[in-house]
């Protein structure tokens, strides 16, 4: 993308998020990746009267190949966290989350936006206000409700017991002080009880594995006993997830994360076959996706903090809160959380 039309777009972005003359937005990078976004954002909080300043990572020296979270690269420097909290803001190009320098810093009131997917999607997925509503008329509903459960045409039936830990919603802006989000997304999100989740969970060809950023391709079958996946059965696909599981060698990867459904009608599903490179957030936000999520709950207050991780947004699913539909066969059912061209008149 040409350096003037990001300029604009992150002018756009941080005009969301609030940012004003007086407050100071910090940018963190690392080595030379997204020095584009970086210059981009440092000329965005001028032209709105922020100060700002970029600070900038070595590389890391991690050769495992593992998408491991948790590691902030701040970890033996807390000279550099403690200038962070001082900002009013951070733009997070190298992804904190999951890290407990990343908690801090919220903790201080600083307010975060991970921006790490490729700018024409930043471009096409720009937030808005009218889709900020419709996301946190889902969390109203998911902070409400006492059980979750998800069927499938496939044979998923699985049951989460909530009310344990908070719901958190992603619109991709963040305006209101130790707030974090994702450019681009649009979902919900809450977690079981760490031994309230039990079923069963069959993924269908076309569902997404993330970080493989890949495609199921062959049915794939997973029990779940009191939190945590006891059984992996099906094909390649089944045996490439135990194997990355089982190399970080800590059976809380085997533990159930996140669970909640995306709902920004912008987002495709085909969407990682246009633009590699990114961590697959559009995946995560599109319309009427069932995502469940394996591995750390910290990021919800939970004790797991392992850094085995995976995202998987599934299709054509269901999801009932207390019985009631939400979404059903990939479409959500509640009025206000469908956008105004979807609504029933």
């Amino acid at each position: 993308m040409d350096q003037n039309l990001l300029n604009e777009i992150c002018v756009r972005q941080l005009t969301l998020s609030g940012v004003h003359e007086g407050e100071t937005i910090a940018v963190l990078s690392q080595g030379d990746e997204r020095l584009d976004y970086a210059d981009a954002f440092l000329y965005a909080a001028s032209r709105l009267g922020a100060s700002s300043y970029h600070m900038r990572l070595p590389n890391s020296l991690d050769l495992s190949g593992a998408w491991a979270v948790g590691d902030s690269g701040l970890g033996g420097n807390p000279e550099a966290v403690e200038a962070l909290k001082r900002a009013d803001m951070l733009v997070d190009l190298k992804f904190l989350l999951f890290s407990k320098e990343q908690f801090a810093i919220q903790d201080a009131g600083t307010r975060i936006l991970t921006c790490v997917e490729p700018a024409p999607l930043l471009a096409r997925l720009m937030p808005t206000p009218e889709l900020r509503e419709r996301v946190e008329v889902g969390a109203e509903l998911l902070a409400k409700a006492g059980t979750m459960r998800i069927t499938s045409p496939a044979g998923t039936d699985v049951t989460y017991h909530l009310g344990v830990y908070p719901t958190l919603s992603e619109y991709g802006y963040t305006d209101t002080p130790g707030r974090w989000d994702h450019w681009p997304a649009a979902f919900v999100f809450t977690g079981g009880a760490d031994d309230g989740v039990d079923g069963t969970i069959v993924l269908s060809p076309g569902d997404v594995l993330l970080p493989f950023n890949t495609y199921v391709q062959a049915p794939v079958t997973l029990t779940i006993e009191q939190g945590f996946i006891t059984d992996i059965r099906g094909g390649l696909d089944a045996d490439l997830l135990s194997s990355y599981i089982k190399s970080f060698n800590d059976p809380r990867g085997y533990g159930m994360s996140h669970v909640g459904w995306g709902l920004d009608e912008r987002a495709q599903w085909h969407g990682l076959t246009q633009f590699p490179g990114g961590m697959g957030m559009e995946l995560r936000s599109f319309y009427g996706n069932v995502m469940f999520s394996i591995g750390p709950n910290n990021e919800l207050g939970g004790p797991n903090d392992t850094p085995c991780h995976f995202d998987i947004p599934m299709r054509g699913c269901s999801l009932f809160l207390d019985d009631e539909p939400i979404v059903r066969d990939g479409d959500v059912v509640v009025p206000e959380m469908r956008p105004a061209t979807r609504r029933i008149q």
